[in-house]
């Protein structure tokens, strides 16, 4: 994702519109698109400052530690299993296991044993 523009030139494109009012030349001017200049003036006049808009910090719905201790101790839970004892959704523990590179495929193992290999023999004719 793109970073946002600085502050700097948000405040030197609207000193620019205090000046002159002509949106589109100062979007020329300064590089920036027309829709910018036009967002970037609304937000001076809605909010009085142009800082760019911040996303709140995304907390972890789940404890890695946590889930990790668990599926030790339930290896063979289902996703819902997991799901419900956390208290989430199936596509959360999905994507928290992703993340954490557990896989939930359960492997067969062999029951067959190993048989020795036999040397072919030699047929009389």
């Amino acid at each position: 994702m793109p970073k946002s523009y600085s502050v700097d030139l948000r405040e030197r494109v609207l000193n620019h519109l205090e000046k002159n009012p002509d949106k589109k030349a100062a979007s020329i001017l300064f590089q920036v698109g027309v829709a910018t200049v036009f967002r970037w003036a609304s937000l001076k006049k809605l909010k009085g400052n142009v800082e760019p808009l911040r996303r709140k910090y995304a907390y972890k719905k789940i404890d890695d530690q946590k889930l990790i201790e668990y599926v030790e101790a339930n290896p063979d839970h289902f996703l819902s299993e997991i799901a419900e004892h956390f208290g989430l959704t199936l596509q959360a523990i999905f994507y928290a296991l992703k993340r954490l590179k557990i896989t939930r495929k359960k492997r067969r193992h062999s029951i067959r044993k190993e048989t020795k290999k036999k040397e072919p023999t030699l047929q009389k004719v």
